[in-house]
């Protein structure tokens, strides 16, 4: 195994809400400065004034990103309702948002309002990304062509976004549709070597495709200026539980790659419009639908190609400690499903999609552990 693959940091984002209306509030700035005076550079605004997002420090274990990740959701949470609001993990919102969004104040999101224009009017979604400590840029591009034929499973483990702006959407992760129908967003190109990898990022900057041809937003990419391989596709869980253990997995994939390509293997030649077509359907049926086996092709129910999963990258698993919580977190899939599911169900209670808000606010605690 790649003895520098240790490490994995988190970035969850979420909305801020009212807790009246329940509907997405832009108060990001306001929730933000008091948040920095407790977390500092751990917390952070996001692309609309509806959002803010935390940053664990590097972890080691999977329980130390647990403890992280509640210790921040509940830092925000108590600067969210000392404005009067509520934290909401969910991948869309449930209610409000479907307009035109309030963009944070910062050039580079000003940039994408600038190339895609109305394309963005509904651009408020949030995300759970994966860093995983990996220096070397050679090895990480490489390493993202294994990861490629992964990222849809990924998709349907962490789907929480069935809803948005008030209607179902049918999709267990709408924050995905909205995601991949931009050039530059959804699976990575598969290259030869990080110079590709720069060569295709700037032509499609040039072409007018991304904003920023040195900071492409493809759900694997080395990060521009982190010493990590970072991870994009996924919806933020309403579980901190359930994100780390998806940052276990996450890890576990890149150290299983790392070996493989270290080995000479380059990574499987998974043809571009085949991945899309892959992900878009992992976004409308999510856990436990069918999808194609990263390995082998074939076409299987999530349950099995996660049991495959962890078959796959067993070894990593255990070298960092992470089996059970692996396999803890697919049999909550197996008998709960995925945040879609967890979504819809609150919908049929009394109060309907406010007791969505509600059931997710109360997934993000106002006290640490």
């Amino acid at each position: 195994m790649e003895a520098d693959v240790l490490t994995v940091g988190v970035e969850e984002e979420y909305f801020l809400v009212h807790p009246e209306t329940r509907a997405v509030e832009p108060a990001g700035p306001r929730v933000l400065a008091r948040a920095a005076a407790d977390l500092g550079d751990a917390v952070s605004g996001e692309f609309t004034d509806y959002q803010i997002e935390v940053k664990t420090a590097p972890c080691v274990t999977s329980t130390e990103v647990h403890r992280e990740l509640t210790r921040l959701r509940a830092a925000v949470a108590r600067a969210a309702a000392a404005e009067g609001l509520r934290v909401c993990p969910s991948g869309t919102p449930v209610l409000g948002g479907a307009g035109p969004v309030v963009v944070g104040d910062h050039p580079r999101y000003q940039a994408s309002v600038d190339l895609f224009r109305s394309m963005m009017d509904d651009y408020a979604i949030n995300a759970l990304h994966v860093h995983v400590h990996l220096p070397d840029r050679e090895l990480a591009a490489l390493v993202g062509n294994h990861l490629r034929p992964w990222l849809p499973l990924l998709v349907e483990m962490s789907a929480n976004s069935p809803f948005h702006g008030g209607r179902d959407s049918g999709y267990a992760s709408w924050r995905s549709v909205i995601r991949v129908r931009f050039p530059c967003l959804g699976p990575p190109p598969y290259v030869d070597s990080f110079a590709d990898y720069e060569r295709t990022a700037r032509a499609m900057a040039t072409a007018g495709a991304m904003p920023f041809g040195e900071l492409p937003f493809w759900d694997v990419r080395p990060h521009p200026t982190l010493p990590t391989l970072e991870v994009r596709c996924m919806d933020v869980p309403a579980d901190p539980a359930d994100s780390a253990a998806l940052a276990a997995i996450v890890r576990a994939l890149v150290v299983t790659a790392a070996a493989r390509v270290r080995a000479g293997d380059p990574g499987p030649r998974a043809g571009g419009e085949l991945l899309r077509s892959t992900y878009w359907y992992a976004t409308r049926d999510g856990w436990p639908g069918f999808g194609t086996d990263a390995v082998t092709g074939d076409v299987l129910p999530a349950p099995e190609r996660g049991r495959r999963l962890l078959a796959h990258v067993g070894p990593a698993l255990d070298e960092h400690g992470d089996r059970q919580v692996v396999a803890d977190f697919l049999g909550r899939l197996e008998r709960h499903g995925s945040g879609a599911h967890r979504q819809r169900a609150a919908a049929r209670r009394p109060g309907g999609l406010a007791a969505v808000v509600d059931d997710l606010v109360g997934a993000a605690p106002e006290d640490g552990c």
